[in-house]
């Protein structure tokens, strides 16, 4: 084979793998990820809202911290997600069998067993105790990145299909479903939302409101996979998806058109759900200032991100740009 043939062969794969392959996808996209934390900041009270507005371009860009933390970190896949279908048997309740403290799930399934399908009601609580500990502290580098993580987690648990063990429609031929619901419908219908959510309220107990909010999430997972299966069932396949560029990149995609029909027949889940998780970001963090004694934010106010902090968000990336995600991944 000489030089030109393999070079012609070599341009054909090159076209191939960019007009069919997409890129993996994460919970509700880095856009949707911002977007719920920079409209959380707006929930805030007065006490509260200077100094979270003050530094709200650095919450609203790393808010996206966790998704890149799994390029170098082993464990950060299941503090995303929780497989509670995987603890559904004979059509139990799971929620009934799942022990809600950590200590008592721990001694029923193992810690092995909890870290192989998920973990994020436990962690999200985790982050709110952290996040209080840093108010407590009056740190600055700490209340910023824990909030802005505190935020991603809070966005995961909102997401249906982080709540079953078919994460991606890879079990009922759906597969790329994941990325659809979370990343390309809000890409398409996030302008036309209502983000006034109202203001943040004291949640009581973290814990059981988390609960509360992976039992919705896990409530409109039927409906997530079903709606779209009917769908695809009537909709013209050539229709189906389409080209669009991104960036230097041509990429194949859901078409507007199959975008908006599922859109349409969710009636609005991806935008409550979204919404929900903008209103309960904001309280949850007000919830963390008010345990720790209502600090005065606004001696923190002349206070950046050290030196040290910039440096560690530098290192994160250059470890997201370089390496392969560790645990799960939702491929489209």
């Amino acid at each position: 084979m000489n030089f030109i043939q393999k070079y012609i062969i070599g341009l054909l794969i090159f076209i191939t793998l960019i007009f069919y392959t997409q890129p993996a996808m994460y919970s509700w996209g880095f856009f949707g990820h911002k977007k719920i934390n920079r409209m959380a900041v707006f929930t805030l009270p007065p006490e509260m809202i200077g100094f979270y507005k003050k530094n709200i371009e650095y919450i609203t860009e790393h808010a996206v911290d966790p998704d890149k933390r799994r390029y170098s970190t082993e464990g950060e896949a299941a503090r995303h997600y929780i497989d509670i279908d995987h603890y559904m048997h004979d059509g139990n309740d799971p929620f009934e069998i799942m022990p809600k403290q950590w200590n008592k799930a721990i001694e029923k399934f193992t810690e092995d067993t909890l870290q192989a399908y998920g973990i994020v009601p436990w962690h999200v609580n985790l982050m709110v105790m952290r996040l209080t500990k840093a108010f407590e502290e009056k740190d600055v580098d700490k209340i910023l990145r824990v909030s802005a993580d505190l935020g991603h987690y809070i966005g995961d648990s909102h997401v249906p299909l982080h709540t079953t063990e078919n994460y991606n429609g890879q079990l009922t031929n759906q597969k790329g479903i994941h990325g659809f619901w979370e990343s390309r419908i809000p890409e398409i219908k996030a302008k036309d939302y209502d983000y006034f959510v109202g203001r943040a309220v004291y949640v009581e107990n973290i814990l059981e409101d988390e609960w509360a909010t992976v039992k919705e999430s896990f409530g409109a997972k039927d409906s997530v996979l079903d709606l779209e299966q009917k769908l695809n069932d009537e909709f013209p396949t050539d229709r189906k998806y389409a080209f669009e560029n991104r960036g230097a990149v041509i990429m194949r995609t859901y078409s507007e058109d199959y975008s908006n029909a599922y859109h349409d027949l969710l009636n609005g889940m991806v935008e409550r759900r979204l919404t929900k998780s903008i209103i309960t970001v904001g309280s949850y963090w007000y919830t963390a200032w008010v345990n720790a004694g209502q600090p005065d934010l606004n001696k923190l106010m002349e206070k950046t991100p050290s030196q040290q902090l910039v440096e560690e968000d530098v290192e994160l990336n250059k470890l997201f740009e370089t390496n392969k995600i560790k645990g799960r991944e939702h491929e489209n």
